[in-house]
């Protein structure tokens, strides 16, 4: 079985880790969170979203925390935007990359964002269209790959017709992802099957949750297929807020942990992304959301 040498891993928390915290967290917070993942090794941060403050308050200080960062060369910024308005807006802040995302699941597409997911795709055209124009590159993220709160099980036919339409607008690369964390290495990668029959496995990356724990055992899985590309997020933040209970994204210690316990290079400090971790979770005020971490820094307390 031959494993990826290394791998790139794509740190979400300050974006779709916070996203849907209760407590208002501060601009310089979060700056400081993305400046300490750099600090770590980190070459790609998903750092805000351009969407309504109404809908989503805790990412209206979005242009305050891009002009905020002190930028590294070689490290990707990325953005979140979900239509036209939301493009243009973060076109000051100066993105390496774009973010658009569409669900496998028609129910869960009509729930997040009231339209079908064609209509959807269309409404993603012009955004892909202008931002490959001017040299930004975009990515875009699948939900609900394996599972949907609303219809359960997703057949991989359907993430295929998603992969297809993605690619028809010109979308870049691909996230397969298991929003509410349903997935088990089988299911995860028949959804990887069926994204690669329109995307080159250079373009595509994981993005698993850890609801039922299997986040760890889908990325090894993903591995097996020669996957080289997660997202994951620090102190194992954030969760959905259209699938109820379902918790955050696979923490990034975690995946670190495995991947480094592999011999499989990452560029990272685990050291320095543990403290990342607790940083943004002492803000928060609760522990780690990473088994990782919390024995590590267990084990130097000790």
């Amino acid at each position: 079985m031959k494993l990826p040498a290394k791998v790139k891993l794509v740190d979400v928390g300050p974006r779709d880790g916070l996203q849907n915290e209760k407590q208002p967290v501060p601009a310089a917070v979060k700056i400081e969170l993305v400046h300490r993942l750099q600090d770590a090794g980190l070459k790609n941060i998903e750092v805000t979203s351009f969407v309504s403050p109404k809908w989503v308050p805790q990412m209206a200080d979005n242009a305050e925390v891009m002009a905020g960062i002190q930028r590294q060369p070689g490290v990707c910024y990325s953005v979140l935007t979900p239509n036209m308005q939301g493009f243009e807006a973060a076109l000051d802040s100066r993105p390496d990359e774009i973010v658009v995302f569409a669900a496998a699941s028609e129910a869960f597409s009509q729930r997040n964002i009231n339209c079908s997911i064609a209509e959807s795709i269309e409404r993603f055209r012009p955004v892909v269209e202008a931002a490959r124009a001017r040299g930004i590159h975009v990515r875009g993220a699948m939900s609900c790959t394996v599972g949907c709160p609303y219809e359960g099980e997703i057949a991989p036919a359907r993430v295929e017709m998603l992969a297809r339409l993605m690619k028809g607008i010109g979308v870049q690369h691909v996230g397969v992802a298991d929003t509410i964390g349903v997935g088990t290495p089988l299911k995860v990668q028949r959804a990887l099957e069926a994204t690669l029959r329109h995307f080159d496995i250079n373009d595509v990356s994981g993005h698993f949750h850890d609801t039922y724990g299997q986040a760890l055992a889908n990325t090894l899985a993903s591995l097996e297929m020669g996957v080289w590309q997660f997202d994951t997020s620090v102190a194992g933040l954030g969760g959905c807020p259209y699938a109820k209970g379902a918790t955050g994204n696979v923490a990034t210690e975690d995946v670190v942990y495995l991947l480094h316990g592999m011999e499989i290079e990452t560029g990272i400090d685990l050291d320095k992304l543990i403290d990342a971790g607790k940083f943004i979770s002492d803000f928060l005020g609760r522990q780690p959301g990473s088994r990782a971490a919390t024995a590590l820094l267990n084990k130097r307390a000790g």
